[in-house]
């Protein structure tokens, strides 16, 4: 039975989550709590915000004071810091997260608030005006992408698509792939060794970089890609010796054994894909449609670099996740629903949404402002030919709710390097990667009940 609104969180609850927070270091969300109300709210009323910095702005604070008289305090994440407010009976208002990873965790573990009612009589955020990739914020006690919504995803990319710098594969003499129909990837790695330059035994340029939003999701969907599933049925178990997955993990493998791009035995100076493939230094990078907000901005840099479908595993089916769908979601122990539920809408459907749109650093999640995507520009028409094709292919990958992410990723890099570097052998690092995420997915549904 879901607790009352203001009710502390249970001590069962709480373990679920700090056992989480103990196990990642990290918070795998930001939480926001902002104070609005569907035309109930005063003016004044005070909206707590947990949120990464690049979340809400000072300037977007502003603006919805002006917007909706509404004053927004941001408080930056920490895991800690929102365990503890939760568990005191006094949570933020809206909290930022995941969708493809954290809507299932938090919504088991009963702390978040349906929204179904909210949408239900929104104007402003209708229903048939919702990207399918919001579906990522559902959970039906058991599925991801059934049942109520949690959250919303304020722009996606489907994340396994690549770009890719026709300049550096015209230096080479590599031919660009197709514009609309995916590469293999066994192709794309291929053609990623030979992209690849060195000097002095330094890599000078990276071939391709495909490392995902978060590793664990990523073999999930390489896995989805090969035809399989990284879960069981019911999510409580992983398996990577089954045949589907076997492929993505030995694909993955060979991908940081080869050095041809940044991975945890190589990791990118810059710490992520934008800079090195700004500086000429990359010639493909996995970032799906929401890089070309950077790489657009490059005047000399967005007329070379081409956007490219997520590519397949021979024999398998065209899948094309996303493997983020950051937004927010409401605590179930909320105090200021109504208002929190004001500036949600404010910010997913209304002129945040709108400049979020037109600044190409990401898909619009309401199918009506996609319109608004910048398509000025003979590159931007190309692009978005491309993203508009790759929509039909995506599909919601379900996660577990037993485990975050990070959790899973930070056992995955205690074994992988050896792999990677020749020391251990693929199957060896499946039994591996099993037994050890196995024990922690059991615990997690233990804590869940």
């Amino acid at each position: 039975m879901r607790p009352h609104a203001g009710a502390p969180l249970s001590r069962r609850r709480f373990l679920a989550l700090s056992a989480a927070g103990a196990a990642t270091g990290a918070a795998a969300l930001n939480g926001c709590a902002l104070q609005v109300s569907t035309g109930v709210s005063g003016p004044g009323e005070t909206v707590t915000v947990m949120a990464k910095p690049d979340d809400i702005s000072p300037e977007l604070v502003q603006q919805a004071q002006k917007d909706l008289g509404l004053k927004i305090v941001t408080v930056r994440y920490d895991l800690t810091k929102l365990i503890g407010m939760m568990t005191n009976g006094n949570p933020p208002d809206l909290v930022r997260g995941v969708g493809a990873t954290d809507a299932p965790y938090f919504a088991a573990r009963e702390v978040m608030e349906d929204l179904d009612p909210y949408f239900a009589r929104s104007t402003v955020l209708r229903l048939d005006d919702l990207d399918p990739v919001n579906d990522l914020w559902r959970y039906d006690g058991r599925t991801q992408g059934k049942g109520p919504r949690y959250g919303m995803a304020k722009d996606f990319s489907q994340d396994s698509m690549f770009w890719y710098n026709t300049a550096l594969f015209d230096k080479v003499g590599v031919d660009h792939p197709p514009e609309l129909e995916p590469v293999t990837f066994e192709e794309w790695l291929e053609t990623a060794k030979r992209l690849t330059q060195r000097k002095n035994g330094q890599t000078t340029v990276f071939g391709g970089s495909y490392n995902g939003v978060n590793t664990t999701n990523l073999l999930a969907s390489l896995t989805a890609a090969a035809g399989g599933s990284l879960f069981s049925d019911d999510f409580s178990r992983i398996d990577f010796t089954t045949p589907e997955a076997r492929k993505a993990l030995g694909w993955y493998i060979d991908y940081g054994r080869t050095k041809v791009g940044p991975s945890i035995i190589q990791p990118d100076p810059n710490a992520w894909d934008g800079p090195t493939y700004q500086a000429n230094r990359m010639a493909m990078s996995g970032s799906g449609y929401w890089l070309g907000g950077l790489i657009n901005a490059d005047k000399k840099l967005a007329p070379v670099s081409r956007l490219a479908p997520a590519p397949v595993f021979q024999g398998g089916p065209r899948v094309s996740p996303c493997q983020a769908g950051t937004g927010f979601w409401m605590p179930s122990k909320g105090r200021n629903k109504d208002a929190a539920w004001r500036v949600f809408e404010w910010f997913f459907g209304e002129a945040p949404a709108k400049a979020r749109a037109s600044g190409g650093w990401g898909i619009p999640t309401l199918k009506s402002l996609r319109p608004l995507m910048p398509a000025q520009e003979i590159y931007q028409k190309r692009e978005l030919e491309v993203q508009n094709a790759e929509l039909k292919h995506f599909s919601v990958i379900a996660f577990t709710p037993y485990a975050t992410a990070d959790s899973l990723y930070a056992l995955f890099n205690q074994f992988a390097p050896a792999a990677m570097n020749g020391q251990m052998p693929v199957d060896t690092l499946a039994g591996r990667l099993n037994s050890v995420m196995n024990e922690q997915l059991k615990r997690g549904k233990e804590q869940v009940g």
